[in-house]
């Protein structure tokens, strides 16, 4: 509900806590949030986000200090398109429009400050959409009252129709921040790319009001792939791809729409009423997940999302699926991943790093072992390329050794 902040328990209770921890520990004390926003900026944006890292002492500072660091690089920014520096201007738009979605991951309610936020966050990326290496496109897709944002990427050079990928962040995260500011993955491998805000998600919660009501973000994931369907730059292919919560998302969208040319998702979110990442981890997701969903009342939340489950339309996914997790993710054991893919008939997937968490990127099995972003946009590629799935498992453990059983 716009501008009314989720009740729940554990935050009131336990907040003192979480700002101890982020006293201690950092201001990525749940998850590597400044990795994987930092990521897609590459080593431009080191100095704005070690700046916040040190600032952060109280989950309170979040806001305040990802503005800070955002309007600084947007004054950067506008300083150099003024002296006619396009490209160097782009780049700090760029950073930018991260830094103020960064700083709306710690506001879990649509207030002024949230929309401002937004509006400085759309204002950077569509100024960085002016100087990019390559055409990218503001898009609004009718859905509801509202609309589904997004933007579509073209990769630079492209000659005539190619496959598309539908993307989708997790709910912590935002459309702008799906493709790298150089070296991008999927346009790298000749993909046209909409990475949108779906209900619940960024713009279209906090500008839009689009919540996630359990269901819809298939339905949205639908109007997405419909229209991709018809761009001139695609030849009809519509893969799916997303990230944490996203992975369920994605999944959804996957179950709902037939003759997609693949799915593939990482960092999976595929527990049933979701326990862990409600009731377990920090509080600070449980929060977010009530903001996204429009409840207040936990109460009613928690019989809400108990209903949450994606097994019981496993067999209606028809095309390739690709799932990657960590053995020990603490936001969905992995063992849900599993039995979803039980369910799943068409050819699969899944991939096991061991000793990983929820987000990757944190022992040996990834460092050693095959990037799972890099494995991911292959498999999209083989699938584009027309290779057949042979159906199995995939371990990699802590020397990187990669060890595959076929079903």
């Amino acid at each position: 509900m716009a501008g009314e902040l989720p009740s729940v328990r554990r935050w009131t209770e336990q907040r003192w806590l979480v700002d101890s921890v982020v006293k201690s520990v950092g201001i990525e004390w749940d998850q590597p949030r400044i990795a994987y926003t930092l990521g897609p900026c590459g080593p431009i944006a080191t100095a704005d986000f070690a700046g916040v890292r040190a600032r952060v002492k109280r989950f309170v500072d979040i806001p305040r200090e990802f503005e800070r660091a955002g309007r600084r690089r947007e004054a950067v920014a506008d300083a150099l398109a003024a002296e006619g520096r396009t490209r160097s201007a782009a780049e700090s738009y760029f950073v930018a429009a991260l830094l103020y979605g960064s700083a709306q991951w710690g506001i879990f309610e649509t207030t002024s400050k949230n929309l401002e936020l937004e509006e400085r966050k759309t204002r950077c990326y569509l100024a960085y959409t002016e100087g990019a290496d390559h055409e990218i496109r503001r898009v609004e897709i009718p859905f509801g009252d509202g609309v589904i944002p997004g933007y579509l990427h073209i990769p630079a050079g492209l000659a005539g129709p190619a496959p598309a990928v539908l993307g989708l962040s997790g709910m912590d995260t935002f459309k702008e921040m799906r493709h790298s500011l150089y070296g991008d993955r999927l346009l790298g491998r000749g993909f046209v790319s909409l990475a949108i805000d779906g209900p619940g998600q960024g713009e279209a919660l906090v500008r839009y009001g689009v919540t996630f009501d359990g269901t819809n973000f298939a339905e949205a994931g639908r109007a997405a792939v419909d229209w991709l369907r018809r761009q001139p730059e695609v030849d009809g292919r519509v893969a799916v791809t997303g990230a944490s919560f996203g992975s369920f998302w994605g999944t959804q969208i996957a179950e709902a729409v037939p003759g997609l040319l693949a799915t593939a998702v990482l960092f999976v979110c595929h527990e049933p009423g979701f326990r862990a990442l409600c009731e377990e981890a920090s509080p600070t997701f449980k929060m977010r997940l009530m903001y996204l969903a429009g409840h207040t009342d936990e109460a009613e939340f928690d019989a809400w999302v108990r209903t949450l489950d994606l097994r019981p339309d496993a067999g209606r996914i028809d095309a390739p699926y690709l799932a990657i997790g960590g053995e020990q993710d603490e936001l969905s054991p992995i063992e849900n991943s599993f039995e979803l893919y039980e369910g799943i008939t068409a050819p699969k997937e899944l991939v096991m790093y061991e000793a990983e968490t929820h987000g990757l990127f944190t022992t040996t099995s990834t460092s050693l072992g095959p990037n799972p972003q890099d494995l991911l946009a292959d498999w999209l590629l083989a699938r584009a390329e027309g290779v057949p799935v042979e159906s199995g498992y995939t371990f990699v453990d802590l020397a990187g050794r990669v060890t595959r059983t076929a079903l």
